[in-house]
């Protein structure tokens, strides 16, 4: 399908600015439905008016598996399909969610925006920075409801927790940490082989080399390769990155710094299982990240530390507050209730106002590059001094070349949106 097919002109574009769904009702496809688009089936088929009209994956068991259950749950089997341009000139499909592998997270959100289709885009939303800059001007440019899937932005727990951070509770916040256990065992070695054939090898790769298939690719393991994922920086950092750069109001870095590798064992994974980042910005505050992908004790968390206390939040949201050098917490406050996600992405898309968002693609775009980020000086080897206003490296025309990546076409995307 050649790319004019499915690329609306300005003034269709415009047109389609109004909400026209039948009663409010927003239909939607799904882009891949692995694990996580699984999920979003299961958490959009209660949200009222809201109706699952297309499903994408270039595996076709999956495809099947997962229409068969929305058939069975709401009479209505959706439309299936390997290629996500088949929908993008669907008039009946209003938005799309994306579930992909890493690598096709931008190119997917940009090529339903341009064909006049709201997006959820999950983290990483972007493969690179170059991406994520491409993503939001694409939101722009066509004035599409565009938000990432930082779901904690939406959970009452975190929200209340920003809320007494912004207020003062614990004073003026120069620090924030994150932990991550990984738990990572070694993925082995797996022997090239022809594709399966319920797989279209072509689509799954995308905007990614040609290579030869094996099955430490399809369909986890993606994560722990360049050219698809981004390690566990960039498939569970932008969750711990998020609520660290929300808690310290922060935007860009001005260094970041990388330490790492791949511990404990020799296998065919090219990403580190162990990092300690620390992104620094022109204040001199500073975020410290960890992930851990062998053995420890501790579990998931977030730091804050501010000059009249500090904030401990648990892994399922539950907070305390340290005042001055008291070991004893502050009375446990009340948390607001969570939020639906997906409910605030269709709310938004009814009123075509994207301020409506708990995580406007801004927001998860800025997260997902603090990971590229740590990613790059992890690969440099060395400190990168970043310099904001140009989205490039100070001097450094090596690390600038890890902001993008060359692309298979057709799937490429594109220097304008």
């Amino acid at each position: 399908m050649k790319r004019r097919h499915f690329l609306v002109s300005a003034a269709t574009a415009a047109a389609s600015q109004g909400w026209a769904g039948a009663n409010d009702r927003v239909r939607v496809a799904i882009i891949g439905v692995g694990s996580r688009g699984s999920a979003h089936i299961r958490e959009i088929l209660p949200v009222a008016n809201v109706e699952i009209g297309a499903l994408v994956d270039p595996d076709g068991n999956r495809v099947e598996t997962n229409a068969g259950m929305i058939a069975q749950k709401t009479g209505k089997r959706p439309k299936q399909t390997a290629d996500m341009r088949t929908i993008f000139d669907d008039k009946e499909i209003d938005a799309v969610t994306i579930a992909t592998t890493n690598h096709w997270h931008a190119l997917s959100a940009i090529w339903a925006m341009q064909a006049g289709k709201d997006a959820y885009v999950e983290k990483p939303v972007s493969h690179n920075i170059f991406e994520g800059q491409q993503i939001v001007a694409a939101a722009r440019k066509y004035n599409r409801i565009c938000c990432g899937g930082t779901q904690r932005r939406w959970w009452g727990r975190w929200r209340k927790a920003i809320e007494m951070i912004h207020g003062g509770a614990i004073g003026d916040v120069y620090q924030g940490n994150f932990f991550f256990p990984g738990n990572r065992e070694s993925i082995g070695f797996k022997e090239t082989k022809q594709p399966p054939g319920w797989l279209n090898w072509d689509l799954w790769l995308g905007p990614a080399p040609m290579q030869p298939y094996h099955e430490n690719l399809v369909h986890y393991n993606w994560h722990w390769f360049w050219d698809f994922g981004n390690g566990e920086l960039g498939n569970n950092g932008p969750h711990l990155i998020d609520i660290s750069r929300w808690g310290l109001n922060k935007t860009w870095p001005v260094k970041v710094h990388c330490t790492g590798g791949r511990y404990g064992y020799k296998d065919q994974a090219q990403t580190p299982n162990t990092q300690n980042v620390t992104w620094t910005y022109a204040d001199g505050s500073v975020i410290v990240g960890q992930l851990r992908g062998l053995y420890t004790s501790e579990p998931m968390s977030w730091d804050f530390f501010g000059s009249k206390g500090s904030m401990h939040i648990m892994a399922d949201g539950k907070f305390q507050v340290y005042m001055g050098r008291s070991k004893k917490p502050e009375p446990e406050v009340e948390y607001p209730p969570n939020l639906s996600h997906f409910q605030n992405f269709a709310e938004a898309i009814r009123a075509r106002d994207p301020k409506l968002l708990h995580a406007e693609i801004m927001e998860t775009h800025l997260s997902t590059a603090h990971c590229h980020l740590g990613n790059i000086a992890y690969r440099m080897g060395r400190e990168l001094k970043f310099d904001p206003a140009r989205v490039k490296f100070v001097n450094d025309s090596e690390a600038d070349k890890l902001l993008t990546r060359e692309y298979r076409k057709p799937y490429v995307v594109p220097e304008r949106v």
